[in-house]
Parts: structure tokens; C-alpha cells; sequence
């Protein structure tokens, strides 16, 4: 068994001698290595030897397993080693080639246009103000003059969070930004009751309305809200405002108007359109009718104005909400605002 197990190895290594590629290499290993080959055969028929013989042999046999294992591992080695030299021979890079660019990412459209009126009303004096998304009924809709039962209220299809015992004052998903107006103008009135001081702040961020999708409807959207208070405040100063901002967002020479309308906050109130650019005044599925609403306006509610904290003897204010994905449709010719919630990459790497 011993002149077996010495052929084995010369006959082993004289093959391997022979291999010049992967292919050969691995069919070596199986025939010599492999569960078949003759070398575990051997190993298989150690049980029928003496027990005097046995150490002897399997000593053997185990140097033999070594010797084959690492002469296969040094040619493995070797045909690596040769293949990435035949590599770099025969595969130059042109490093004169223009590289590829690395993909950058992008602000989204909405974001883009809610810096931009940012900017613009910072210019114009007023500051960020950030309110929560889970309101109590109360701030959503009570203390801006909206009472229980109100008619109004089905104007603004709510969410509801699941919550007991908290009676006439549940818990929503906020319906507008407005419920900010109460806690901004409460904020700034507690520091000096008697005199507060005036405001002027932007309320941006997300509400939610349990309404029907279409091109111009979403369940989910931004709000961008607007706040002045003080003496003398007037609705000259309110069309003003929204004017400039019509020009320094549309250019000079873009066409507004305002329609009486109705909000509880507000009184009086109107909402603010702008001219469709995609149809010209024409009309079409994103206007309806030639323009196209991007939000609702009015002077601030003595009612609310009392709940904020402010005399609406001494004081008076104007109010603004704004949809920015509807300013971002009329900027960049987008005709479905569902698109901004699609996550279309063909879509967001147009801007």
C-alpha cells in the first residue's frame, strides 16, 4: 500500500505539471482530490488493514493529501497570476477616455419652490413658523371659528385619529396650516398680554383631506399659510403682498384676480388665481376655466384674532394660504399634480 500511495502522489504531480487553465485545474482536483479519485479510496479502505498497519498508512496517506492540496494551490496561484498579467497585456484601458459622471441627486420641485417662497417672503419681512400635523378638533377647527356643526366644515373632509374619551375635541390629521395662526399669534401675545407684539410669519407644511384624485387634487399636500397682525392692517395691504408675490414669482407681466369667497377665519375672504399658463385663459383639465385657484385669502376674523390673544379693537390682520405644488404646476407647465407624489424619476429629472 505504501508503493500505491507513492504512485499516487508521482502520478499526481507529474499530472498537474500538464494544466494550463482553470478548466483542467478543477478536473485535476476531482480526479485526484475528488471523493472518487484513488487517494480516498485508499482512505476508505484503511478499516480492513491490521492495527499495527494502520498509523503507518495513515500518515502516509494524510502526507500524501498534503502534498497534492498544496502543489494544487501553488498552480492555482500560478494560472491567476498569468491570467491577470495576459490581463494588463492584452486589455489596456485608454485612461484617455472621459470618465463616467457620477450620478448626483437633486432637490424635488416642491421643495425647490417652498425655498423659493421662502426667499421671497423673507424679503417681504416675514419669518418661518413651523406648527405640528396632529391637531386636537379644537385648534383645527373651534378656535378659528369653526364651531361644532358648523356647515363649513364639509368643505374640508377630515381625518380622524382613534382616540376615546376626549368628547367634542377629537384628535385629526391637520386640514389646513391655519390651526399655526392660533398657536403663533397665542406664543407671541403670552410674552406681553397687554401690548403684544405684531406679527408676520410664514406657517408651511403638510395637511391632509379626504378627497377624490384627480389632476388637480391630492389627499396629501403642501400649504404654505401667511400671518400679519397689527394696527392698521388693511386689505390694500393684503393685495398688495400677493400681487408682488404673483410678479416676483411669475413675472411682471402676469394676470391675478380676486373672487369674494367665504372662510369662517376670514372676513371679508377671497381666493387668489392666477392666469393658466398651460392653456393661456383658454381653459383646460388642469384649470377648469382659464385660471387656476393657488389659494384663499381674507383679513383675520375679530373672533380669531380674540382667540389668539389680540384685540380686534386695537388690531387688525390679513391672512393667506397657498398651495405650492399648484404654484410649481402654473412655473414649470406640470399638468397633474399626482405627479409630484409618484416618485417618477422621468418625472423629478426634469428639474
Amino acid at each position: 500500500m505504501l508503493e500505491k500511495l507513492n504512485e499516487i502522489e508521482r502520478l499526481g504531480l507529474e499530472a498537474l505539471e500538464t494544466v494550463r487553465d482553470e478548466a483542467a485545474l478543477e478536473a485535476w482536483r476531482v480526479a485526484h482530490l475528488g471523493r472518487s479519485s484513488a487517494l480516498m479510496q485508499l482512505f476508505n479502505g484503511f478499516g480492513q488493514l491490521s492495527k499495527e498497519e494502520r498509523p503507518v498508512m495513515g500518515q502516509r496517506a494524510n502526507e500524501v493529501k498534503k502534498a497534492l492540496e498544496a502543489a494544487f494551490n501553488a498552480r492555482s496561484d500560478e494560472l491567476r497570476q498569468a491570467a491577470l498579467k495576459r490581463s494588463i497585456e492584452q486589455e489596456r484601458l485608454d485612461v484617455t477616455l472621459p470618465g463616467r459622471r457620477v450620478p448626483l441627486g437633486r432637490l424635488h420641485p416642491d421643495t425647490q419652490i417652498l425655498r423659493e417662497l421662502y426667499r421671497i417672503f423673507g424679503e417681504m419681512g416675514f419669518q418661518v413658523y413651523c406648527s405640528r400635523e396632529v391637531e386636537s378638533d379644537e385648534y383645527n377647527f373651534q378656535l378659528l371659528n369653526f364651531p361644532i356643526g358648523h356647515p363649513a366644515r364639509d368643505m374640508q373632509d377630515t381625518y380622524f385619529v382613534e382616540s376615546e374619551g376626549r368628547g367634542d375635541n377629537p384628535i385629526v390629521l391637520r386640514t389646513h396650516t391655519s390651526p399655526g395662526q392660533i398657536r403663533a399669534m397665542r406664543e407671541i401675545s403670552s410674552r406681553n398680554p397687554h401690548n403684544p407684539a405684531p406679527v408676520r410669519i410664514v406657517l408651511p407644511g403638510m395637511v391632509y383631506r379626504y378627497e377624490q384624485v384627480d389632476a388637480r387634487h391630492e389627499t396629501q399636500f403642501d400649504q404654505i399659510e401667511g400671518l400679519a397682525v397689527g394696527p392698521g392692517i388693511t386689505f390694500s395691504d393684503l393685495k398688495g403682498t400677493l400681487a408682488d408675490l404673483a410678479r416676483r414669482l411669475f413675472g411682471q407681466n402676469v394676470r391675478t384676480r380676486f373672487r369674494a369667497s367665504f372662510f369662517p377665519f376670514t372676513e371679508p375672504s377671497a381666493e387668489f388665481d392666477i392666469e393658466c399658463f398651460l392653456c393661456g385663459g383658454k381653459g383646460c383639465n388642469v384649470c377648469g376655466g382659464g385660471w387656476l385657484e393657488i389659494g384663499g385669502c381674507g383679513m383675520v376674523h375679530p373672533v380669531v384674532l380674540q382667540n389668539g390673544g389680540y384685540d380686534p379693537e386695537r388690531y387688525t390682520g390679513f391672512a393667506f394660504g397657498l398651495g405650492p405644488q399648484r404654484i410649481a404646476m402654473l412655473r414649470y407647465g406640470i399638468n397633474d399634480i399626482r405627479y409630484f407624489w409618484e416618485n417618477d424619476l422621468r418625472f423629478l429629472e426634469q428639474f
